[in-house]
């Protein structure tokens, strides 16, 4: 079982940018699809964006498309999310979330898809 480890949130005005990191606790971290999702107060948990085994896939919300950008470094058994010209509508709890699944773009941007899950954090963007 790997355990996922956020960081990097923060609070930030609307247009700035941060970069969230989600360690994993495992040796066969290349072997998972990696994701990102997020949870507003009130909001059902969304997706926010995907990336394959080796990285040479991704997937993106359209409310995300052109502004963030998922990455991975298996080396460092890390992902990324990097995030430019927030808004304040980006404001939420960001989990990063693990699965062993096959890549699909049918199906990598379901929450069902993902049996790991980090604790979260938070990004807040003020207006």
């Amino acid at each position: 079982q790997v355990q996922l480890v956020e960081s990097g949130g923060g609070l930030v005005q609307a247009g700035g940018s941060l970069r969230l990191s989600c360690a994993a606790s495992t040796r066969t971290f290349s072997n998972y699809v990696m994701g990102w999702f997020r949870q507003a107060p009130g909001k059902e948990r969304e997706f926010v964006a995907a990336i394959s085994w080796t990285g040479d896939y991704t997937l993106y919300a359209d409310s995300v498309k052109g502004r963030f950008t998922i990455s991975r470094d298996n080396a460092k058994n890390t992902v990324y999310l990097h995030m430019n010209s927030l808004k304040p509508e980006d404001t939420a709890v960001y989990y990063c979330a693990g699965s062993q699944a096959p890549w699909t773009i049918a199906t990598s941007y379901r929450d069902s898809q993902y049996p790991y899950w980090g604790q979260g954090t938070q990004v807040t963007v003020s207006s």
